[in-house]
């Protein structure tokens, strides 16, 4: 978490008022929650009226899948929810959550082998489905691969079917627009950019109004029922303003970080390293080892890293991005993915890359 907004974070907690309250400390609190909006919204590039606050990017896909699917089968039968095949589970869970209770059809866009959807497939299945489409649901960028999807294309060929995209993992990582890519919906959070964990954005277009999940007091435009979290929002606006992230110098990290990967172990893969990608993640296939057998011994040497999304409650199983990508079984039990963010250095680098080799060896011993 960013120092700054630890320090903005503590500060609005030792505040006094609920931002709904009418009195004077309420009235306060919510000038601190709305100048933060308005600061959110400079980065994100939409109106300030467009932010809805929630607990969590997972709640904010949560309520743009399902409140999308329930207003647009308000109005005719639409049963359709496309997503792409490389979801995070916080967009597929919903969808398939849609399918088993509601009746819904949940159709996949396929892959390349570098995960990127297939624009062509998307086209054949607005193509044939058309009007009975509820939505569209790309993410901006993948979290195992880092690989970046064309939303800007995606919403061409979507025309007038709303189209959502979780950007979670893009936010002050590469160039994010909500109103330069003429999205519908879109989710992020506030712990990847240096904010608090639970707190999260769910970015609607102005004049859509959508079913709640949660209902009770009607804040945050009647879709968000909840006390607004005003310390977390507070610091996360902190975080973005105080940003120090450098893609520039993310990128060269792990460019030195694949380059030094390759060196010491000849026959590893980097994933989609064809395509445009976060500077930040690199997601790397390592033969003969087994990756959990590999994270444990890496987190026995301090170095962190993961087999696939960190987000499945601590369930190990295999890679769906991975799968549909097109890699094998033993490649998928073979693939990890490294993080690097703005307080990694070069040091870092370098004592992973010493530490990979023996790593390696011990855990295709161990097979």
């Amino acid at each position: 978490m960013n120092p700054a907004a630890i320090e903005a974070m503590s500060n609005a907690m030792a505040i006094i008022g609920n931002p709904s309250s009418l009195h004077a400390d309420g009235r306060a609190v919510r000038k601190f929650v709305e100048d933060a909006r308005d600061v959110l919204a400079k980065s994100i590039g939409c109106a300030a009226s467009e932010i809805i606050f929630t607990g969590s990017g997972t709640e904010a896909n949560n309520i743009a899948i399902k409140g999308i699917y329930w207003q647009r089968n308000s109005e005719k039968s639409r049963p359709v929810i496309v997503t792409s095949a490389i979801e995070h589970q916080a967009v597929l869970e919903p969808a398939q959550w849609l399918a088993e209770h509601e009746g819904a059809q949940h159709i996949s866009i396929p892959v390349t082998a570098d995960g990127i959807i297939s624009l062509d497939a998307l086209r054949l299945i607005v193509a044939e489905h058309g009007d009975e489409i509820a939505l569209i649901s790309v993410m901006h960028s993948n979290n195992e691969t880092g690989a970046i999807q064309p939303i800007a294309d995606v919403v061409s060929i979507a025309g007038d079917i709303p189209v959502h995209s979780d950007a979670i993992q893009s936010w002050q990582k590469v160039e994010l627009s909500f109103k330069e890519l003429g999205l519908f919906a879109m989710s992020l959070s506030g712990h990847k950019v240096g904010g608090p964990i639970g707190i999260g954005i769910l970015v609607l277009r102005r004049g859509i109004d959508i079913p709640a999940l949660i209902h009770g007091g009607g804040q945050e435009r009647e879709i968000r029922s909840g006390t607004v979290n005003a310390p977390s929002i507070v610091a996360l606006a902190t975080a973005v303003s105080k940003n120090t992230y450098s893609s520039h110098d993310v990128a060269a990290l792990r460019h030195s970080f694949e380059r030094g990967v390759s060196h010491v172990l000849s026959d590893a893969t980097i994933n989609a390293a064809e395509v445009d990608r976060l500077p930040g993640i690199s997601s790397v296939t390592i033969p003969g080892a087994l990756n959990e057998t590999l994270l444990l011994l890496l987190d026995g040497e301090k170095i962190s890293c993961s087999t696939g999304a960190a987000c499945t409650a601590g369930v190990h199983r295999p890679s769906h991005v991975l799968e549909a990508m097109g890699l094998d079984e033993d490649a998928v039990m073979s693939t990890l993915r490294f993080s690097i963010g703005s307080t990694t250095t070069q040091s870092d680098v370098d004592a992973v890359i010493a530490a990979l080799p023996g790593v390696v060896a011990k855990a295709r011993s161990a097979r």
